[in-house]
């Protein structure tokens, strides 16, 4: 899963207006301030507050975007992740492959249907890693959750034939990777249901929390529907005991403002990113490269740095703000004791969590702020080497 509401309250105590945000939630408020006036003004003169038409809408749209049959709108992309793990029939008993560097929430999820986490190492573009899967897999074995980190789809071919041999469902993490493609087709239609979180650091971002599940499956698009309403069949019919997971009216339409400005957001990070690419020297700085299969969308933008830490002192010296996705692995959380994974338990997940750092990469960047972060980051290491030489 992404970024999750403890972020916020480090960006709201940073600096007021640093040299460099790694947001900018003022300058998007000053863009759409007439659109979410209008959007409040609909739903309170309407005083559609809970399933109103606006939801019904975007979830129309996020299907078709998806290439999906079906969207479902929640109330957080964890609720995604739980109720897909129920509409399949995970449960106790089972276990569930996932990757240990992603957001607490995939790994969480499973935990919260009774079923266990296991999991794999990843690749150096921090996906996991397909051909680790194999060996994690155990006659309790029900799911695998590829998480699809910073917007960038991990390699559902490969993870798709191994799900596929041993009779697997697979459930996208797509939190972070909202339009991002593989093989020409979209996030969320790569597996038997796909995640989204709409929490407002996403590329499409709510003003609050919020999710939204997508599925080819008719049966099961019904079902969470009637596990985000109480397990209702209507008012007066409990099928089954449920959930409050509604998205709020006044959200949903929100992002059917934002999502009609999706692909210009989008563009604007990837030339972001194009642009770093450019720019920061690959001597120092490691980027996973770009795949001729794949678009990918950029949440974050994580470089691997060797003395990360003293990187992003420097950078905020200079008023560049910048963030770790995640510093701790998840199966090295205190949560996860019970789990019994100690250090060394995925070496590649490890080290790059003493490397990763997300550089700003938000739409409101402009190409000179980008040239002001990566001459930061060069000037950086090639003080650093000359300390090394001197």
């Amino acid at each position: 899963m992404g970024l999750a509401a403890p972020v916020l309250r480090e960006v709201a105590a940073a600096p007021a207006r640093p040299q460099v945000p790694y947001v900018d939630f003022q300058a998007q408020y000053a863009e759409e301030r007439d659109a979410i006036h209008a959007c409040v003004d609909r739903v309170f003169t309407r005083a559609d507050f809970v399933s109103g038409s606006a939801v019904a809408e975007l979830e129309a749209s996020l299907a078709e975007r998806c290439g999906t049959a079906h969207a479902v709108a929640l109330g957080s992309g964890t609720d995604a992740l739980i109720f897909a793990l129920k509409a399949l029939g995970v449960g106790p008993g089972d276990e569930v492959i996932t990757a240990p560097n992603s957001f607490v929430a995939s790994a969480s999820c499973i935990v919260h249907v009774g079923a266990r986490p296991v999991f794999v190492d990843v690749l150096d573009d921090q996906n996991l890693d397909p051909s680790k899967i194999d060996a994690a897999i155990t006659p309790r074995t029900k799911a695998i959750i590829p998480v699809h980190l910073t917007g960038r789809i991990a390699e559902m071919e490969a993870i798709n034939t191994v799900a596929a041999k041993h009779g697997l469902f697979v459930i996208e993490d797509a939190a972070q990777s909202i339009s991002s493609r593989y093989r020409g087709r979209a996030a969320g239609a790569l597996g038997h249901i796909g995640c989204f979180s709409t929490h407002p650091l996403k590329n499409l971002g709510a003003a609050g929390d919020g999710g939204f599940l997508t599925t080819g499956d008719g049966d099961i698009a019904a079902r969470i529907r009637r596990l985000r309403n109480h397990g209702m069949l209507d008012r007066d019919t409990v099928a089954e005991w449920g959930y409050v997971s509604r998205m709020d009216t006044l959200q949903a339409a929100i992002l059917n403002v934002r999502l009609g400005r999706l692909d210009n957001v989008i563009a604007k990070r990837r030339a972001n990113a194009e642009r770093y690419r450019t720019l920061l020297d690959p001597a120092f700085v490691f980027i996973p490269p770009a795949r001729a299969h794949a678009f990918d969308t950029f949440h974050t933008f994580v470089v691997q740095v060797d003395h990360r830490d003293a990187l992003r002192a420097h950078l905020l010296a200079q008023g560049i703000e910048t963030f770790i996705h995640y510093p701790r692995p998840i199966h090295l959380q205190p949560a996860a004791k019970e789990l019994g994974y100690g250090p060394g338990a995925f070496p590649v997940t490890e080290r790059q969590a003493g490397r990763i750092l997300s550089l700003p990469i938000n739409q409101y960047l402009t190409p000179g702020q980008i040239e002001t972060v990566a001459a930061a980051v060069n000037a950086f290491y090639r003080s650093q080497k000359a300390a090394d030489h001197a």
